[in-house]
């Protein structure tokens, strides 16, 4: 059975860790507990029962409490199956950043990291070359380096 956690946000990896360990520590029939990509404030934990899920979470500090029914797999498939595959950016690509504090500025892509999700680039507005590694989805491709000729 899979339970949705609802935690305090931004303590996601704390509560995975916690309840993982308490799992652990009491031999609790907890398969799975992971932070899905994405949605900040809730995670995932696949346990035999709710009695089990309850156990391992119970009275632990950033864990709010259980969402009431449990889910299917195929309803979270898409948010923890990696889907890397997807990613178009390449080196030297010209990309131009969409999140974070560099919001708006532009840079070249110097190297992607697809396991981690995460490119580094060199901004352009900077007065020394440094690189800055971010998240793949903080950047947007605006400009090919090899732009391709479809004549």
């Amino acid at each position: 059975m899979i339970f949705i956690i609802k935690v305090t946000t931004n303590k996601e990896e704390r509560a995975v860790d916690m309840i993982s360990d308490r799992a652990k520590k009491k031999g609790l029939n907890v398969y799975s507990v992971l932070r899905p990509h994405g949605l900040r404030g809730y995670i995932f934990l696949e346990s035999e029962d709710r009695d089990s899920a309850e156990e391992a979470v119970f009275n632990l500090p950033y864990v709010k409490g259980i969402i009431g029914k449990t889910i299917e797999y195929s309803e979270i498939q898409g948010m923890v199956q990696p889907t890397i595959e997807s990613v178009s950016i390449k080196e030297g690509d010209i990309v131009e950043m969409i999140g974070s504090t560099l919001k708006g500025e532009k840079a070249k892509v110097l190297r992607i990291d697809k396991q981690k999700e995460e490119v580094v680039v060199s901004l352009f507005g900077a007065v020394v070359p440094l690189p800055v590694t971010v998240k793949i989805d903080n950047v947007k491709v605006i400009r090919r380096e090899d732009l391709e000729d479809d004549n």
